[in-house]
């Protein structure tokens, strides 16, 4: 699964190193990396905001709305958790759309994909805070499924819960089969 993960640049997109025809590990074995026009955009920030972190920020809107929802029946923590989630998803979804944006004009680092990798920007470990973000998004989807709260969405929770979920599996589909496509032909070229 990590190794699943490093493919799509999800652990640290910001540092990938890209010279062309450079050596990088493909699965057991390394290859010539080919710096060209399709993989760049898989891993570039607009790509990855636009398939990961979207999707991340609905999920974690969603969450947050159905907290509200529970919160208003009873549960005052539920209530306050909610709130601080989708402010939380708020600023997250702001910062990748920010990032996507400043991508198509070739200014992408200038800040992180989301809160928790801009807090990590300020302990020089930006990578490693955007794997705890993804550790509590993957959480919350979890905590959705296993709760059965995935059942009592709305029509419309539902239908972007949806959207957010095929954006991200068909994305990650889509990069792991280019991926497997060039560990091919550099394999036949041995």
């Amino acid at each position: 699964m990590l190794s699943l993960l490093t493919s799509y640049s999800l652990l640290n997109p910001i540092n990938r190193i890209r010279e062309p025809m450079s050596l990088r590990k493909t699965g057991t074995s390394t290859h010539p990396a080919p710096d060209d026009r399709i993989s760049r955009f898989f891993h570039s920030p607009f790509f990855l905001s636009s398939t990961i972190g979207i999707p991340f920020c609905i999920y974690k809107f969603i969450f947050g709305s159905f907290a509200i929802r529970n919160g208003i029946v009873g549960e005052p923590a539920l209530f306050l958790l909610g709130g601080l989630i989708i402010a939380w998803a708020a600023l997250d979804l702001t910062m990748n759309v920010a990032r996507a944006v400043l991508d198509l004009f070739g200014r992408s680092n200038a800040i992180e994909y989301c809160t928790i990798a801009q807090i990590g920007r300020y302990f020089h470990a930006p990578g490693t805070f955007l794997a705890l973000d993804t550790l509590l998004s993957f959480s919350i989807i979890c905590i959705m499924l296993w709760s059965g709260w995935i059942t009592r969405l709305t029509p419309l929770e539902s239908f972007l819960w949806y959207a957010a979920t095929t954006l991200n599996l068909i994305s990650l589909s889509l990069v792991i089969m280019y991926d497997e496509a060039l560990r091919a032909h550099w394999d036949s070229r041995e």
